[in-house]
């Protein structure tokens, strides 16, 4: 039976094709209509999940009338679904917000027993949550948290309050905490966890200007509260090794290390936040495992890996972009929309935010072969093929341009069944050079989404003279 997940008119809206137990095709809107972060359900998207076959059962990622009587509770205005036409005379089976984060997590899980943590902004009313998850019962809600109270809308709150995009450049803020102090306004920050954020705070420290400080305070902020939360997960389900974090949150890359502390096994899928629960609305609906091969789902490009292009391109020094199979689902480029460059390299990182357009403090994330990590990185975990921990490098004079200003490095491990092609290019430059990296970012400038079709790439070779393969 073929199945539609959607998650849509919020925020980074997305589609996801469910037969059986396979994942046939997940994919962002933004990919197909250009437009960051898009909201909307493109009929570019429709089209290409079409090509799957027609659906037999549709699952919306939460629920329109529970999300209306907030608004009410909120005192903003109510609003209507805008369906897509094609959507309009269809069946649609509706969950909850914060159950399809979990579902997502859950049932794409190595782990037939879990315990589970949401943490997003708002979905209708819960702003976070803690679930037992075991084979036979499915997903079990054990504790949750309303609105107003919220961790994420704290930090988005923070992020709009740094002249930054709620709800989208959160990264940036956890980037910019590694440049401040974190104790210069943590006490008058911590005061904000017990307002209503919803409409951000604009209003705090009108005169503070130095949004480092700000970004630092609001970080050290998280990470204790976060901290808190796996601590009481742990305390209700004390049995339980296996944790599953879930929700925009879980993007939070350097709170998620503290995780580890408390729990010997953790899962994060790849699209956590929204978009992710496109594929878990349908979970919610079957509440069955799900065969997760990883998170190669969108559009293909056809041909093999290209490895020797790439090759010759860094081998010469330059970056080289590579558009080649299916596209990523979720937001990080894993070696399949990616900008690849040498690490060593002095002036590589400023070279490389001046194409993306990016803040010169932004760092950039090294893919390195899986068996080589542990030599270059104190590895807390065995993989991290995801980027999902930010880790200290231990050979930081030898790789500047992967590292942050506190020295360390968002990983993605790779091995030869994980991704056979981008594991071979690994391996051939280190052949050719002794350096078992590369670094690796999204193809993609500033404010647009990653690249979709090969297509989409030629912005590169025109403007930059960056060759895409």
């Amino acid at each position: 039976m073929i199945r539609w997940g959607i998650s849509a008119y919020n925020h980074n809206a997305a589609l996801t094709v469910v037969d059986g137990d396979e994942i046939l095709f997940a994919s962002e809107s933004e990919r197909y209509s250009g437009i960051k972060n898009d909201a909307n359900l493109p009929d570019e998207l429709i089209q290409a999940a079409l090509e799957f076959g027609e659906p037999e059962d549709i699952n919306w990622y939460e629920n329109n009338k529970l999300k209306n009587l907030r608004r009410l509770y909120a005192g903003q205005k109510l609003k209507r679904l805008p369906l897509h036409p094609y959507l309009k005379k269809r069946k649609i089976n509706f969950h909850t917000h914060h159950t399809t984060h979990a579902a997502a997590g859950f049932y794409t899980s190595p782990y037939p027993n879990a315990t589970v943590l949401v943490i997003d902004a708002i979905g209708e009313f819960t702003t976070t949550s803690i679930w037992d998850g075991v084979p036979e019962h499915g997903l079990h809600k054990m504790w949750s948290q309303r609105y107003p109270t919220s961790l994420g809308l704290f930090y988005s709150a923070i992020t709009h309050r740094c002249h930054l995009k709620p709800n989208e450049e959160e990264y940036i803020l956890m980037g910019m905490a590694a440049y401040g102090d974190p104790h210069r306004y943590y006490k008058p920050m911590r005061e904000l966890l017990d307002t209503n954020l919803h409409k951000g705070c604009n209003d705090f420290l009108p005169h503070v200007k130095d949004y480092y400080d700000f970004a630092a305070s609001a970080q050290k902020i998280y990470e204790e509260e976060f901290e808190k939360l796996v601590i009481k997960a742990k305390l209700m389900l004390p049995h339980n090794e296996n944790l599953v974090i879930m929700g925009g949150c879980a993007l939070n890359c350097v709170a998620n290390n503290l995780a580890l502390k408390h729990y010997d096994n953790i899962w994060i899928m790849p699209a956590p936040g929204d978009s992710g629960s496109s594929l878990g609305a349908v979970l919610a609906s079957t509440q069955e495992h799900i065969n997760w091969r990883g998170p190669y789902l969108g559009h293909n490009i056809e041909g093999e890996y290209p490895v020797q292009e790439a090759l010759g391109e860094l081998l010469q020094g330059n970056m080289v972009g590579v558009a080649n199979g299916r596209a990523e689902f979720g937001p990080r480029a894993l070696g399949n929309r990616s900008l690849f460059a040498d690490p060593r390299g002095e002036d590589i990182k400023d070279k490389v935010n001046a194409i993306k357009r990016r803040q010169e403090f932004r760092p950039f994330a090294p893919v390195i072969m899986e068996e080589y990590a542990g030599t270059c990185f104190n590895m807390p975990v065995s993989d991290s093929p995801y980027m999902q921990y930010v880790i200290q490098c231990t050979k930081k004079d030898l790789y500047p341009a992967i590292l942050h200003a506190d020295g360390t490095s968002r990983v993605q491990t790779v091995n030869k069944e994980q991704h056979p092609g981008l594991y071979k290019l690994l391996k051939t430059f280190y052949i050719k050079t002794g350096c078992p990296m590369l670094l690796n970012t999204s193809l993609n400038i500033k404010g647009r989404p990653m690249v979709n079709t090969k297509e989409d790439g030629t912005i590169f070779e025109e403007l930059y003279n960056v060759k895409v393969v």
